[in-house]
């Protein structure tokens, strides 16, 4: 019986937090091990199910560069890396386009709808989503907070930043109950494809759906401070001096820029969680604690 009447307290604490993101989205940036796992993405799948049914509006943005490499192994092509950033040429590009368009993409629809979901799939070329424009290392540098290293103008093939989203199609989808599952590829004006870190796909699409939250899922309990503690909260102006001090480096920095997106865009909060956790998105949005670091402005 004791048992039962927890699960009754977890349902009657969720309740203020249903009631008051009805109708609202949230966009999830699904990555790390999360997305590796066959267990956690179960549980994401289901977390995200019971988002829509309890009547919010969840978008998927989704990342895939473990299995890219992969797949560039198995062609016999060489993964290279310049700043952090893969770079691309035409016959890595296909890669990127087969593996996060189709199967990654595929998949991740495919465990939505079994779970009683109406997903849809898609990249940033359909519907004129998103609108890409070649990324240069000084954009790269300025997304990371840091001085370009190099010659500001180089850039990395085909590799694109943001331009612009036009979240059309997206709002059209949710109005007929579907859920996007995005993968983070866009086209320029003269239709050529660039691959575009996925995060900050995340906070630009959040931005321009005015989202009620962004949550990036990754594989940490979240930001921590300088003497290694957890964050449970920060402001934007807090996160932006840890950023300037290099309490918040390396792969974290493209996380909280996508953040930054977001709130500029006058998303309300953005989160950053560990995905490695079972059920982390529903102990994010409707419990009273959270699990992550929330970001508000």
């Amino acid at each position: 019986m004791n048992k039962l009447i927890k699960k009754a307290d977890v349902l009657v604490e969720a309740l203020p937090y249903i009631r008051t993101f009805t109708g609202k989205t949230v966009v999830i940036k699904y990555g790390g091990k999360a997305m590796t796992e066959d267990a956690l993405k179960d549980r994401f799948a289901l977390d995200v199910v019971l988002l829509k049914y309890v009547g919010l509006n969840p978008v998927i943005v989704h990342g895939g560069g473990p299995q890219i490499d992969q797949m560039l192994k198995r062609l016999g092509l060489e993964a290279k890396f310049r700043q952090g950033v893969r770079v691309t040429d035409r016959p890595t590009m296909d890669v990127v386009e087969m593996v996060l368009g189709g199967k990654i993409n595929k998949e991740i629809v495919a465990l939505l709808n079994r779970h009683g979901a109406k997903a849809v799939g898609l990249t940033g070329k359909d519907g004129g989503l998103i609108q890409a424009k070649p990324l240069t290392a000084k954009a790269w540098a300025e997304s990371l907070c840091t001085d370009p290293d190099g010659p500001p103008d180089e850039d990395f093939g085909l590799v694109g930043a943001v331009q612009s989203v036009d979240p059309q199609i997206l709002l059209k989808l949710q109005q007929d109950n579907f859920i996007p599952v995005i993968a983070p590829i866009g086209t320029d004006r003269e239709g050529r494809s660039y691959n575009i870190n996925a995060d900050l796909v995340a906070g630009a699409v959040a931005a321009a759906l005015q989202a009620e939250k962004l949550l990036v899922l990754t594989d940490v309990k979240g930001i921590r401070d300088a003497k290694g503690r957890h964050v449970s909260t920060l402001s934007r102006k807090d996160m932006q001096r840890m950023v300037k001090k290099g309490t918040i480096s390396a792969g974290m920095l493209p996380k909280v820029h996508a953040c930054l997106m977001a709130l500029d865009g006058g998303v309300k909060k953005a989160h950053i969680i560990d995905g490695r956790m079972p059920h982390a998105i529903l102990l994010e949005v409707f419990t009273d604690k959270g699990i992550g670091t929330e970001i508000v402005s």
